[in-house]
């Protein structure tokens, strides 16, 4: 129990009082001195230091100073470290999020096939287009005929039509080919989330169909 000392209805408390409340720092030094003090020694920076109690025990360690290139050093650590732990935590974000969407199999496979049928139906569409332009590019190419004995003689506007049907379909084979490469990145992206729900499914203990 610490003693205090009443001044004009005032009550302080020793300078050693308030000293020894906040911790007794001790420390042996570079050259093997044991030394003590009410506050950080800075004769032990490089070193730990105790703090302890009134009564004696150990109330913690104080590490000892960082060189600059230490605490450069511990800096970068501790960002990766905090990098790491924030990547960890978005990860089992996504869990989270993945496992509340697709509870079962069932329902990825549904959407699953829902998001390919979209694709689907502008790839119908396109090939639909390309069937009309093959079917007209044949009208034009029997114009053409009746001036093969003559190509100097076609009309301007049956040359422009021919050039506009063959770039319209260029346009739509390459259209196509896109909706393809959508479709395998869909089936890639769907394949990769049921990988990792397996998982999920497993340790949640739920049926994956």
């Amino acid at each position: 129990m610490l003693l205090g000392v009443c001044l004009l209805g005032v009550w302080t408390v020793p300078t050693w009082a308030q000293s020894a409340a906040q911790g007794i720092y001790t420390c042996t030094d570079a050259k093997g001195r044991t030394l003590t003090s009410d506050r950080p020694i800075p004769q032990c920076a490089d070193r730990e230091q105790r703090v302890l109690n009134p009564s004696g025990t150990v109330r913690g360690v104080v590490a000892p100073a960082l060189t600059g290139p230490e605490r450069a050093a511990l800096e970068a650590r501790q960002r990766r470290e905090a990098e790491l732990r924030a990547r960890e935590a978005e990860e089992k974000r996504r869990e989270r999020a993945l496992l509340t969407r697709y509870p079962n199999r069932s329902m990825h496979d549904k959407e699953r096939a829902e998001a390919l049928s979209q694709i689907a139906v502008v790839r119908q569409a396109a090939l639909h287009r390309v069937t009309e332009l093959r079917r007209q590019r044949k009208q034009l190419d029997l114009e053409l005929e009746f001036y093969a004995q003559d190509p100097s003689k076609v009309p301007p506007s049956l040359t422009r039509l021919v050039d506009e049907n063959t770039h319209s379909q260029t346009v739509q084979q390459r259209f196509i080919a896109e909706q393809d490469a959508e479709m395998a990145r869909v089936n890639a992206r769907f394949d990769e989330e049921l990988q990792r729900l397996r998982q999920l499914w497993a340790q949640a203990g739920t049926a994956a169909n």
